[in-house]
C-alpha cells in the first residue's frame, strides 16, 4: 500500500498529533530535586548571602558588557546549532544609556516572553517557614491562567537590597522559566511578540495549549531514530542547548561584574533545562511506542482505524502525569516529615567528584541517559501503578482527583515494592543530573575566579 519512501513520511501527522497531548512540565516543582543536590555542594553553600537587586538595576549597571556578551553570545549559537534561528537585527541588545526602556530591549534580545513578571521573590520548600516575608499568590510570579500546580506552594516577595543566600536563589530560580518565560515565542502563537521574534511556525507541541508553546525550549529530542527524524526533521529544531548556553553565559557575566544575585538567579534559570532533559517524557517523543510500532498505528489511522492511535495518545499522557506526580507527591512527603534519610536526597545529595562540563554535555550525556532509559520507565510505571490509572486509554489522570493521592493509591494497591521501585528509577533517572548540573555551577564559577585575577 505504501512504498519505503513514503512510509516513514506518514509519521509526520502521527507525531505531530501525538506530542501535543503529552506536552506537560517535565517536572511539576524543580525546587524539590535542585535542594538536595545544591545544598550538599560546598561551592553553592560556603558562598555570602547576596543582596537582592532588581532586573533593571542590574541591567543598567552592566549595558555595556552586556552588549558584548550577547554578541559573543549570537556567535556560539549561529556557529553550534544547526537549526538555530538568529536574533532580528532590530532585536540585537545595544548600549543606549535609556534605563527606562533597558527589561523590554533585554527580553526581547534574549527571546523571551516579555511578559514574564521577574520580580524579587523565593520559592521556599514544603515546610519552610516565610520568615516574615509578605507572601505572592501565584499569579504574582507566573504568566499563566492556570496556576493550581502552585497552589500549596509558598512564594514570598524580597526586597531590593535585601540578603539571601546563593542557595536560595539559586533553587527558586531553578523553577522559573516554568512560569512562562517561554511561552507564546512562535509566529503562530497569537503573541505579538512571537510575530517579531524570528523562530518561524511552532515545529512541535500544540500552540493552542498555554502550555504548549514552551514545547521546543524545554523538550530535546535528540536521540530518536533515523526513521523518526527522516519522517519528521522539524523535532531537531528544540532549544534547550540555546538556553542552557545563554544562561550560563549571563551567569558569568554578572559574577564577573560583581553582581552575584543575578549570577545565581541566572545559573539557576540554566540548571532548568538540564533538568528537563533528564525527564525522559523530553527527551524521547513516545517513550516504550517503538518506531515499528508507531509505523503501524498511524497506518491504521490513515485507513480510518483511529482507535489504536487515541488509546495510546491517551495512555502516553498518563503515564507522564503519573511520573511528574509520583515524584512531586513523594518528594514533598519528605520534606514534609524532615526526612533526612530519604533514599532520594541520599542520591542526588553528598559530597562526591565533579566532572568536567562542557556544552556537549546536555545532548550527549543527560538527553542520552534519559531517551536509555525511557523505554524501561515505560514498563516500570505500567508494571507498578495501578492499570486503571496508566493503561486504561478511557481514564484521564490529569484531570482526576486521584493525581493528587497517588502515592497512597500506589502503596494501597500495589505495595511497598511498588513505591521502592518507582523510587529507584527516579532516582537513577536524575543521577546524571545531580553530578553535571554540579559541573555546570562549577564551570559558572569560574568566571567569577577569573574576575579577582
Amino acid at each position: 500500500m505504501f512504498n519505503k519512501i513514503k512510509l516513514p513520511i506518514t509519521l509526520i501527522a502521527f507525531l505531530l498529533t501525538i506530542i501535543p497531548f503529552s506536552v506537560l512540565r517535565a517536572w511539576d516543582l524543580h525546587t524539590l530535586i535542585s535542594y538536595p543536590v545544591f545544598s550538599s555542594m560546598k561551592e553553592v553553600t560556603d558562598r555570602p548571602v547576596v543582596k537582592a537587586e532588581s532586573l533593571e538595576s542590574f541591567l543598567a549597571a552592566v549595558e555595556g558588557d552586556l552588549q558584548a556578551a550577547l554578541e559573543k553570545e549570537e556567535d556560539w549559537a549561529r556557529k553550534n546549532m544547526a537549526h538555530y534561528a538568529p536574533v532580528p537585527e532590530a532585536l540585537v541588545f545595544r548600549k543606549t544609556g535609556n534605563r527606562d526602556d533597558i527589561i523590554r530591549r533585554f527580553t526581547e534580545a534574549i527571546r523571551i516572553n516579555p511578559g514574564s513578571k521577574l520580580r524579587l521573590y523565593l520559592e521556599l520548600l514544603p515546610g519552610e517557614n516565610a520568615g516574615g516575608r509578605p507572601l505572592l499568590a501565584p499569579d504574582a510570579v507566573s504568566v499563566f491562567q492556570d496556576n493550581e500546580w502552585l497552589k500549596d506552594v509558598t512564594l514570598v516577595s524580597l526586597r531590593e537590597g535585601e540578603a539571601v543566600t546563593p542557595l536560595q536563589v539559586l533553587i527558586s530560580a531553578n523553577d522559573e522559566p516554568d512560569l512562562g518565560l517561554d511561552v507564546g515565542l512562535y509566529t503562530d502563537n497569537k503573541t505579538e511578540y512571537g510575530q517579531r521574534y524570528g523562530f518561524g511556525i511552532q515545529p512541535f507541541g500544540n500552540p493552542n495549549l498555554e502550555y504548549g508553546s514552551q514545547a521546543p525550549f524545554h523538550m530535546g529530542f535528540y536521540h530518536e531514530s533515523s526513521v523518526v527524524f527522516k519522517a519528521a526533521p522539524f523535532l531537531k529544531q528544540s532549544y534547550p542547548e540555546y538556553r542552557i548556553h545563554l544562561y550560563k553565559s549571563l551567569a558569568e557575566l554578572a559574577f564577573r561584574t560583581g553582581h552575584d544575585y543575578w549570577a545565581w538567579r541566572f545559573t539557576g534559570w540554566g540548571l532548568h533545562y538540564l533538568t528537563d532533559l533528564a525527564q525522559p517524557y523530553h527527551a524521547q517523543a513516545l517513550p516504550g511506542v517503538g518506531t515499528t510500532r508507531m509505523i503501524f498505528i498511524n497506518l491504521l489511522d490513515m485507513m480510518g482505524i483511529h482507535g489504536p492511535k487515541n488509546k495510546m495518545i491517551q495512555i502516553v499522557s498518563n503515564r507522564h502525569t503519573a511520573m511528574e506526580k509520583f515524584e512531586r507527591l513523594i518528594l514533598e512527603k519528605a520534606y514534609r516529615e524532615n526526612n533526612s534519610a530519604y533514599y532520594q536526597f541520599q542520591i542526588l545529595g553528598g559530597d562526591r567528584a565533579i566532572p568536567a562540563y562542557n556544552d556537549s554535555v546536555p545532548r550527549n550525556i543527560i538527553a542520552a541517559k534519559a531517551s536509555a532509559i525511557s523505554a524501561d520507565l515505560d514498563e516500570a510505571i505500567e508494571d507498578n501503578i495501578p492499570e486503571r490509572l496508566v493503561s486504561d486509554p478511557k481514564f484521564e489522570l490529569g484531570t482526576s482527583r486521584e493525581q493528587y493521592v497517588l502515592l497512597d493509591i500506589i502503596a494501597k494497591e500495589k505495595g511497598a515494592a511498588s513505591v521502592e521501585k518507582l523510587e529507584s528509577m527516579m532516582g537513577n533517572m536524575l543521577q546524571p543530573f545531580s553530578l553535571y548540573g554540579r559541573a555546570y555551577v562549577v564551570e559558572i564559577l569560574k568566571s567569577r575566579g577569573r574576575n579577582k585575577q
